[in-house]
């Protein structure tokens, strides 16, 4: 076995994960450590950027631990994570965004949506950015959320010194430099890759962050997906376990990692027929294209945002896993379940869904319980449930979970027609995230969407795909698509029988008459409501 080492870090949600991973993308030992999250008021969802640091400092020294490595083997480790918004003073403390002050919570998470006035008007400016927004900004971005707790909090942003994507931020607490991803800039902070200047000052100066350059630390220019950053400090050495011969990559965001992860074996001619479609706490949807193609309501075009060469579109939904966690929450019936209740309800589904393609008739969900990112952009929307009866509550628990499922992947199917609509190809989707280790949830996205739907050969294709990063960094390949290639296996497909596929068909065409109703629906209610 070769001594030659690399670690990827993958910050999700509500833990940090890392591997260690050969040249050809063997992963030699794993481990997960969990952080904290925070709902101080409707909207508003906050972490602590120290306690995150910490988890990710366990994970790292826990993989090592179980690869039976010797720290000196790692060469590089890069880092993807949630598209998370960190604060920090002008020291590099912490710098609260609580609404109270109180506290070291000076994370944004990626869902939370306090901005969606700050939002709203920076669609309206019409700047260039929002041409790689899908033409709508959502309040899940960057400048939205920093221009709210520039005018809410003024004094707040007066202490400002740094502002980091949260892969940004660990990879500085890493090596101690701020140099930035082009990966997580462009994607989340309006950095426009292709333009020079890169950064809108028009756009800036109209969201009132005409200093925004200026308190986040940002740079004039950000480095590409791999390049090095420098070495890991001695006190992050410590932290991590590891030597300061270790090379801090530039990392990526966490869905970004996911496509790379399992899309590598496609790039080339005929890319845009593949979709790595991440679904975990929420979903996102990654295509690439050698040319640029612009969607309404999908992010993107952005420029060598997975892969050198490429240009990506990025759909998403913003609930997904944590829906299906809702759905089970509110259900009296959970507390029938076990530790792992999604485990138990794909053992109940399994045999049912073999037997019966439709397993809920007249129940049909409109997954948008945290408004719709994609395709129709609207953090206002609302979800809904129609066709509830008086079933047992198992039974009705079951059953209403497969079409929470069910509606998800209908969703994912429809964000696909819509980039298919303007020039994507797209007829395969590569699954990761928690829904490919889950037998029935994977069978569900094959059964509903309509596309050939692949689970990953690798056991976790995010931390591979910031491994691929890292080993770029590290000297173990010259480039990214030299490196994706050497370290992703082909996946496996998951057949779909046909009787579920015509269910599901049907049912789609009911999804999307309910869809246009609920939304159109819930828009009268708003307008009513002034």
């Amino acid at each position: 076995m070769s001594t030659d080492t690399v670690i990827g870090i993958d910050v999700g949600t509500g833990s940090a994960r890392a591997g260690v991973f050969t040249a050809k993308g063997e992963l030699l030992g794993r481990a997960v450590h969990p952080f904290s999250l925070h709902r101080p008021r409707q909207d508003f969802v906050e972490q602590s950027g120290n306690e995150i640091w910490e988890a990710v400092c366990a994970a790292v020294r826990g993989a090592i631990e179980d690869a039976g490595i010797d720290p000196s083997a790692v060469r590089a480790l890069a880092v993807d994570a949630a598209s998370s918004t960190v604060v920090r003073d002008v020291d590099g403390g912490p710098l609260c965004v609580s609404p109270d002050g109180k506290g070291d919570r000076d994370t944004i998470v990626w869902m939370d949506h306090r901005a969606k006035a700050e939002a709203q008007e920076a669609t309206a400016t019409g700047a260039a950015p929002l041409a790689f927004v899908g033409g709508t900004m959502s309040p899940e971005m960057a400048t939205p959320k920093l221009a709210w707790l520039k005018r809410n909090h003024p004094d707040r942003w007066a202490r400002t010194g740094f502002a980091f994507d949260l892969a940004d931020y660990v990879s500085w607490r890493a090596s101690g430099r701020t140099e930035r991803s082009a990966c997580t800039l462009t994607c989340k902070w309006t950095y426009l890759a292709d333009s020079h200047p890169h950064w809108d000052t028009g756009y800036l100066d109209a969201m009132g962050l005409e200093d925004l350059l200026e308190r986040a630390s940002l740079p004039e220019a950000a480095l590409s997906i791999g390049a090095p950053i420098g070495p890991v400090t001695e006190a992050a050495a410590a932290a991590l376990g590891l030597t300061t011969e270790c090379i801090v990559a530039a990392g990526l965001v966490d869905a970004h990692a996911g496509a790379l992860g399992t899309l590598a074996p496609y790039l080339g001619e005929g890319i845009d027929r593949h979709m790595a479609l991440i679904a975990g706490t929420s979903n996102c949807q990654m295509a690439l294209s050698p040319t640029p193609i612009s969607v309404p309501g999908v992010w993107g075009p952005y420029k060598d945002a997975v892969a050198p060469g490429t240009y990506l579109n990025e759909g998403g939904q913003s609930a997904a896993g944590s829906l299906l966690d809702h759905i089970i929450e509110r259900s009296p019936a959970s507390a029938g379940l076990g530790e792992n209740p999604h485990d138990d309800l794909a053992k109940i589904l399994a045999p049912l869904m073999a037997e019966t393609p439709d397993l809920a008739p007249h129940l049909h969900v409109l997954p948008d319980f945290h408004g719709n990112r994609s395709p129709h952009a609207d953090p206002e929307a609302r979800g809904a449930i129609t066709g509830l009866d008086f079933s047992d509550p198992m039974d009705a628990l079951v059953r209403t979970y497969w079409a929470t499922a069910a509606a998800i992947a209908y969703e994912t199917r429809e964000i696909v027609a819509a980039m298919n609509a303007q020039g994507y190809r797209i007829t395969a989707a590569h699954l990761s995230g928690g829904a490919a280790r889950n037998p029935v949830l994977s069978q569900i996205y094959a059964d509903a969407t309509g596309l050939t739907v692949t689970r990953p050969a690798s056991a976790d294709p995010v931390i591979l795909g910031a491994a691929i990063a890292a080993s770029v960094a590290g000297g173990l390949h010259k480039d990214i698509e030299t490196a994706a290639r050497a370290m992703v296996a082909e996946p496996e497909a998951i057949a779909s029988p046909a009787a579920a596929k015509a269910a599901h068909d049907a049912r789609y065409d009911r999804y999307l008459a309910f869809a246009d109703f609920q939304r159109a629906f819930h828009k009268s209610i708003r307008g009513a409501a002034g």
